[in-house]
């Protein structure tokens, strides 16, 4: 124990100091996140050790930048100021404020582990823009106060605990020479660990959760941080654009039934032969909602009854998947038809204005397009992205107070957002303008609040509870829609912006992307069940094709009514992990150029690696890089 003192007695004995907390911390967090996550590990010797040594490998990278502010300070200050009580003070200071952050860090971790199954990701990056939201979402969530009183009783037991080896009383200096050669030893560290450590070592199993525990939550936010932006073709594998272009083009030459040479891309002509069905169409986009919620799909616990009603009397879709895991990947895919392309959402990007949208179209034939939305329309840039795309947008704004029986940091409850919706719905009917309205709700998003007394979960009590009081509001929607004038002539489509959870032990867990959908237009549709593979990108054209309409086309999407058995296929993806799902197939594009092929299990998730495909690997980079490549070159705008 006198030899390990004797290491504090330096001048850079603060930076040992710290690295070892930020390890212990580090090591400790990955303890208890290993345990909470038992029963999805795959216990074999290799996982653990790579869990662990790798692990400490990033969690020495993180302390190696973590402390770069520390090296400087010790390296400048002049001796005869070191040993006064005005830089002691400070030190304390420091070291009371680095281990405050490392336990509050590991709680942040244990939280976002809870809700994600990942370390800090693309989203704890892009949750920092919007402090307001999250800061209210965690404080409506959780007893943020008692956290933190906790977190500051813990920090300063442990300073306390510390303070002879912050400050000890024997100290050895070292002349400024001497001290400068080891300050720059110190400081080239995390340059080398800058250049030289790969944010893709910890993807070395095929349990996805092994590979997130070999990680460092502070390194890979960093690494979050400076890549949230994915440029397709330096990341990924391409193949020379001429044919990517034929490939797509014999794809959607095939949907049309005809040939359409004279256009490039995925512009097409599609044509239908029956007169336009010119009904409303109301698009409900129910945030969180996974197909295993509803009774329709086997669920038991009897929270979705206005749903499994809805379901028993309209087109219930049992194959559809979704294609991300944020509400901004559905709303992408609701509105743009486009398969994800890695790093940010399109909703989110610059240069997204004038866009090829579904409510584009609808105002090319004489509608009026809305997107309504329960919270406040700066949230993920929603109002900026639809305004400019072919909606009108109303946001809680829209509400007086008096109008609104709850609200959370998120927005208000889905019963005044409904109210909200109906009476711009009346608007539109009153001047005989038909409608199109893209609903996105948000009462099924923690912390699970909403009004008392409207069933009989009580409010934040569980995602059941949520999941339910939304149902409830659907159906109250639906009821009060159906004494309105415009009800008999409007399709109303029920579906999921993503599922509540995508955690899994693979990359592209396939059972997590599975969500609901509902055709519901009682004058009009016959009760029955749509079981081909279903895209959520398909919604708009499979819309567009029930009314019958023609158009010129940009979408990726097919009309799945007249889709043939061997053009089924979907897309699931993470903000860097691209997935595409063909005849019993997933195919995986990863960055560093990596493919891989697999047979998923579509009830349990899982995936076995199997043979590549050569035709489904070259459709998948196909879609994937064109749809970067349209996007990228601003091909993929709303023609004039």
């Amino acid at each position: 124990m006198a030899k390990f003192n004797q290491l504090f007695k330096y001048r850079f004995s603060p930076v040992l100091l710290a690295a070892l907390l930020l390890c212990v911390v580090s090591l400790l967090t990955r303890i208890v996140l290993l345990l909470f996550s038992n029963h999805d590990i795959d216990w074999t010797v290799a996982n653990i050790l790579k869990i662990f040594l790798v692990g400490f490998l990033y969690d020495l990278a993180a302390a190696s930048f973590a402390c770069i502010p520390l090296i400087i300070y010790l390296w400048v200050l002049p001796s005869k100021w070191y040993r006064r009580k005005t830089n002691g003070i400070l030190i304390f200071i420091y070291f009371f404020i680095i281990v405050l952050t490392l336990i509050f860090n590991a709680i942040s971790e244990w939280f976002f582990w809870e809700e994600f199954s990942v370390r800090y990701n693309f989203i704890a990056v892009d949750y920092l823009v919007y402090t307001t939201e999250v800061i209210g979402n965690i404080r409506q969530s959780y007893p943020i106060n008692t956290i933190l009183i906790i977190i500051i009783a813990l920090t300063s037991v442990a300073v306390f605990m510390l303070r002879k080896l912050i400050w000890p009383v024997n100290y050895v200096d070292s002349k400024f020479k001497n001290r400068s050669l080891t300050a720059l030893v110190l400081l080239i560290i995390p340059i080398v660990v800058y250049f030289g450590l790969s944010h893709k070592w910890k993807y070395q199993s095929s349990n996805q959760y092994v590979n997130e525990l070999s990680g460092n939550g502070m390194y890979d936010f960093g690494f979050a941080f400076w890549n949230n932006q994915l440029d397709y073709n330096t990341f990924y594998k391409t193949l020379p654009l001429p044919k990517v272009e034929s490939i797509i083009k014999k794809i959607y030459n095939q949907e049309t039934g005809s040939n359409n040479n004279h256009y490039r891309y995925t512009t097409r002509m599609v044509n239908e032969s029956k007169p336009e069905n010119r009904m409303n169409v109301v698009l409900i986009s129910v945030e969180s909602l996974s197909a295993e919620f509803l009774g329709s799909f086997g669920n038991t616990q009897h929270i979705t009854p206005e749903l499994d009603t809805l379901a028993k009397s309209g087109i219930l879709f049992t194959n559809l998947y979704a294609s991300g895991t944020r509400t901004v990947r559905g709303l992408e895919a609701l509105s743009l038809c486009i398969p994800p392309t890695p790093g940010q959402s399109i909703v989110k990007r610059p240069d997204n204005k004038n866009l090829f949208t579904l409510g584009s179209i609808f105002r090319s034939k004489g509608y009026n397009s809305h997107f309504i939305y329960g919270g406040y329309g700066y949230f993920d840039n929603m109002s900026e992205f639809f305004s400019q795309n072919g909606y009108k947008v109303t946001d809680r704004n829209a509400l007086k107070d008096s109008e609104v029986h709850y609200s959370n940091i998120w927005g208000v409850a889905d019963e005044d957002l409904f109210t909200l919706s109906i009476r711009e719905l009346d608007e539109d009917f009153k001047h005989k303008k038909p409608f199109f309205a893209q609903i996105m709700t948000v009462s099924n998003h923690r912390p699970y609040t909403y009004p008392e007394g409207r069933i009989d979960i009580p409010s934040k009590i569980s995602r059941e509870g949520a999941v339910k009081y939304t149902d409830y509001a659907i159906g109250k929607f639906i009821k009060d829609a159906r004494k309105k004038p415009w009800f008999s002539n409007t399709l109303f489509v029920i579906v999921a912006d993503h599922c509540a959870s995508s955690a899994g032990k693979v990359q592209l867990p396939v059972d997590k992307y599975h969500i609901p959908m509902i055709f519901y237009a009682p004058a009009h549709i016959a009760p029955s069940k749509f079981e081909k593979l279903t895209a959520q990108l398909d919604i708009g054209p499979t819309i567009l094709g029930y009314l019958n309409f023609s158009y010129k086309s940009k979408f990726f999407g097919h009309n799945v009514f007249k889709m043939k058995d061997d053009e089924q296929r979907a897309f699931i993806s993470t903000y860097q992990s691209l997935g595409y799902l063909h005849n019993g197939k997933l195919m995986v594009l990863n960055p560093n150029r990596k493919l891989g092929t697999f047979k998923p299990d579509f009830k349990t998730g899982t995936a076995i690696k199997t043979a590549d495909d050569e035709k489904l690997t070259n459709e998948a980079i196909s879609y994937y890089q064109m749809a970067a490549y349209l996007y990228q070159k601003g091909l993929y705008q709303q023609e004039k």
